[in-house]
């Protein structure tokens, strides 16, 4: 690449993320205050943003396990939920919700919203953003908090933190095994991929792009590369000047994306547990299909009821039961770099 070609590729990242922080910034308006309660917070919290529609049964575990993690509070949006999501995340005491019936695929499928309230409310701050069905696993998080993470990143001038989406599902058909309020849903979803990822870098915003999984294996037999993306940087020391680029795959400015390796060696990074594979599955996969709010026109969701309708039993053979982070670093799906 040429001096020139360089200089050119850098200048359109930066017009890019001026059009993104742009866009969050026009769509404010659509955001309606609930409750906001952000006002005894210490001067350092960590919070946690999500966008969420009628998602009520899974919400006790979901905040509860953040709440033991460590997350001092968290900013939801509340996209015109009509199942008691927006009445219950109101009673919440340390919830802080906002409303919106606007389009959630003329958002960029929320991060519009989401980076607003990064902008307005995370600046400097430790900032967690996940979907309610996305639980975050990183090194020692059995008996270390999550704020010890963040110190030991600050500690090692690190602004990210990088974690593989990684598919739970139970044994068996999922419709067979039904999931209530308040369970650990990976009392369920047991299992996981050990194998079957490819990575590769992405140019020219630097990521890494992991790919693979059972959503590969079973929806997208046939076009692998059109298999939903499993990297994200979910954990951010947020600066009102990033943005993100597509859900939290990838961020600008691009180097916040080497979030791997550097010349100190590999850097820690963790997995964020995914619970999408519940007996919620196909009714929510229906309900997305008549919405048409997601990427490509519902592509994703197609294919989940294409494969649904031909095997409703993710596991295989050669399918791993889920222990605890330590199995995952010796996978090689995470590592604790040279956090000792």
């Amino acid at each position: 690449m040429t001096a020139l070609s360089r200089m050119l590729s850098i200048y359109r990242l930066r017009l890019q993320r001026k059009q993104l922080l742009w866009r969050a910034f026009t769509k404010r308006r659509q955001l309606q205050p609930v409750t906001q309660r952000m006002a005894g917070l210490g001067p350092q919290p960590i919070l946690l943003f999500s966008t969420m529609r009628n998602e009520r049964v899974r919400l006790p575990y979901f905040l509860n396990y953040y709440r033991k993690l460590g997350v001092d509070h968290f900013l939801i949006v509340d996209n015109a939920s009509d199942d008691g999501t927006r009445e219950y995340l109101a009673d919440q005491p340390d919830v802080s919700l906002w409303s919106t019936p606007a389009g959630y695929k003329q958002s960029r499928f929320g991060m519009d919203w989401i980076m607003h309230l990064l902008r307005r409310h995370g600046h400097g701050r430790w900032c967690l953003t996940v979907d309610v069905d996305e639980f975050l696993v990183y090194p020692f998080c059995e008996t270390r908090p999550l704020r010890a993470l963040t110190d030991w990143l600050d500690s090692a001038g690190n602004r990210t933190f990088s974690s593989m989406l990684l598919d739970m599902y139970p044994r068996g058909a999922m419709h067979e095994q039904p999931y209530h309020e308040g369970q650990n849903p990976f009392e369920i979803a047991q299992y996981f991929d050990s194998g079957n990822y490819t990575f590769n870098r992405s140019w020219p915003l630097l990521n890494l792009w992991i790919q693979g999984g059972p959503r590969a294996r079973l929806f997208f037999t046939d076009e692998p590369y059109r298999a939903p993306a499993l990297n994200k940087i979910p954990l951010v020391r947020w600066h009102r000047s990033f943005a993100y680029v597509s859900s939290t795959h990838m961020l600008l400015p691009r180097g916040l994306n080497l979030t791997y390796d550097d010349a100190g060696g590999e850097k820690p990074s963790g997995c964020l547990l995914h619970a999408k594979f519940l007996d919620t599955f196909a009714a929510k996969a229906e309900e997305e299909m008549r919405r048409g709010q997601h990427y490509a026109e519902g592509h994703e969701y197609r294919a989940y009821r294409a494969g649904i309708s031909r095997e409703r039993d993710l596991w295989c053979n050669w399918s791993e039961k889920y222990v605890n982070w330590r199995q995952l670093e010796i996978l090689g799906l995470m590592s604790k770099g040279n956090w000792a």
